[in-house]
């Protein structure tokens, strides 16, 4: 397939900003993907589409520049170490979001299964996709056969991250895929690493937040325990 022109990219207009179009013809031109092909989640603050790379499938993950809470943002991601000096500038807040997202996701992956960040371009992140003919489901809407077997997967996750010095802090049933009955997080954006002043509040709700739809999946799982054990 070959790759767009700037005035094929026009016809995205209506959907993403001018700088977001060229970002996308950026990375285009640089051979990461030939084309946008179907969305896969559109939200308030982030749309997801499968891109074709040959016969290949990639994620192209597109933070809404204008539409991105960037205050919030900007309260999560300050503290980080990684980002000290960071000014409170929507674009910069947002473009450093995102490569949050990126470095957060070559650091989980050399302990659990992710999916591969392979560019990132300001607001624009592209990565790995999950799944065979379609995406992996998240785990809300394809609950595992086996719940205890997924619960143990789940759990040792966390603790693996844990030991690489890494806090996922929005871990829920919203964020994780069952590809074929594996836990594959995603959604890093918000991820810190255990020097972050709020590492251990944001491990207890990742904690409290699995557990719970662990329990109602009919497992007897204490959240103490489960949390003493990630940190023992």
């Amino acid at each position: 397939m070959p790759r767009k022109t700037k005035e094929e990219w026009k016809i995205y207009k209506n959907v993403f900003d001018n700088a977001t179009i060229l970002n996308l013809l950026k990375l285009n031109s640089q051979g990461y993907f030939d084309g946008l092909e179907s969305p896969v989640a559109l939200g308030k603050e982030a749309n997801v589409f499968t891109a074709l790379k040959g016969k290949q499938r990639i994620i192209v993950k597109i933070y809404r520049v204008e539409n991105c809470n960037f205050n919030k943002m900007y309260e999560y991601i300050a503290p980080d170490p990684r980002f000290s000096g960071l000014k409170k500038r929507r674009r910069l807040v947002i473009f450093s979001w995102v490569q949050r997202e990126y470095r957060n996701l070559l650091k989980a992956r050399e302990v659990i299964r992710v999916p591969t960040p392979i560019a990132v371009k300001d607001n624009v992140l592209l990565m790995e996709f999950i799944g065979r003919k379609e995406p992996a489901p998240l785990l809300k809407d394809a609950p595992p056969q086996n719940p205890e077997r997924f619960f143990e997967k789940t759990r040792r996750n966390i603790k693996e991250l844990y030991r690489a010095g890494l806090v996922h802090a929005d871990l829920s049933e919203y964020n994780i895929l069952n590809f074929e009955e594996d836990p594959v997080f995603i959604d890093f954006s918000q991820a810190t690493t255990l020097d972050h002043p709020n590492s251990e509040d944001f491990l207890r709700r990742d904690v409290k937040n699995i557990v719970k739809y662990f329990q109602k999946q009919g497992l007897r799982v204490n959240e103490e325990e489960v949390y003493k054990n990630i940190r023992g």
